[in-house]
């Protein structure tokens, strides 16, 4: 579509029916048009003023994910429930890292379901209205070095760590 900002397309969730989009460069998803949240640069951030986030994150999906299948192409098969234990258990061994953003970082390679973990879970700069509400409200309110609480949205159940 050329109203969207290069790099970004339109899909329509096979599992909901409703239209997102995507951005194949930078592998972010969102049920809000790109070009429509206001206050954009140019270059697709937010200008200064503190209104852009840098965090790392953890995806544990589940059944009823909007996309069930992982970044290798595995279909997700367990339930909310099973994945919320997973979380729960990622984010006690958190809790006791002596160096959380390094602990985060491995632990986001190997258990995270979304692509970003092969990245350690780093999502990069982003403003408001980049990510699904839920998971842009969770980040936005965490100061730098502190770690969410389970963040339930529609890709599934996060744990975040703000890192700037």
């Amino acid at each position: 579509m050329s109203d969207l900002p290069s790099g970004w397309v339109k899909h329509t969730s096979s599992r909901t029916g409703k239209e997102y989009y995507y951005n194949s460069v930078t592998k972010e998803s969102r049920w809000e048009h790109p070009g429509l949240t206001g206050g954009k640069t140019s270059g697709g951030r937010s200008g200064g003023n503190g209104d852009q986030v840098q965090v790392l994150h953890i995806l544990v999906k589940h059944t009823g994910s909007r996309n069930p299948k992982n970044y290798k192409g595995e279909t997700i098969t367990r339930s909310k429930d099973e994945a919320r234990k997973r979380l729960d258990e990622i984010i006690n061994e958190l809790h006791n890292a002596s160096d959380l953003e390094s602990t985060f970082r491995h632990i986001a390679k190997d258990k995270s379901d979304c692509s970003s973990g092969q990245r350690g879970g780093d999502l990069g700069m982003f403003g408001r209205g980049a990510m699904q509400k839920a998971f842009e409200d969770a980040s936005f309110a965490l100061n730098v070095d502190e770690m969410s609480k389970v963040v339930d949205s529609d890709s599934g159940l996060h744990v975040i760590l703000r890192i700037a």
